[in-house]
């Protein structure tokens, strides 16, 4: 009988050191566990910060659209006069042509003063009317 009480409390210890051992690797478990707790709760908070940040900026970035736009709608009602000067040449092909007015040209007399041009020669006179002003 001793030698079965003396190899249970063999067996009792052994269990208790395995205990032992158990205890201290769950301690060590749940410090590195509070520890990743902490850390997600930082980069958590720090995301907020960061919507945060989010938000200031778009609402920046929409006062500045805002602002764009009003300085855009100003700018078109102060829209510098259309220039109404043509360049030399075009200037003195239209007077042989008897042009010499750009303030009403007809389209008959135009085509017929550009009659002896290249197709490519009288669009390019006709484009230069047209950012004068002077051709609608």
């Amino acid at each position: 009988m001793e030698i079965e009480a003396s190899n249970m409390i063999e067996k009792l210890s052994a269990a208790v050191d395995l205990l032992e051992r158990t205890v201290a690797l769950l301690e060590q478990r749940e410090s590195s566990m509070s520890g990743d707790v902490q850390r997600i709760v930082a980069a958590v908070e720090h995301g907020t910060e960061i919507s945060q940040r989010e938000a200031d900026l778009e609402r920046k970035l929409a006062a500045a659209e805002q602002q764009i736009a009003e300085l855009r709608a100003q700018s078109s009602k102060i829209a510098a006069p259309a220039r109404k000067t043509l360049p030399a040449a075009t200037t003195q092909l239209l007077a042989k042509g008897g042009i010499t007015s750009l303030e009403s040209i007809e389209a008959g007399s135009l085509d017929s003063a550009l009659a002896g041009l290249s197709l490519e020669q009288r669009i390019a006179v006709k484009a230069q009317l047209i950012r004068a002003g002077a051709l609608a």
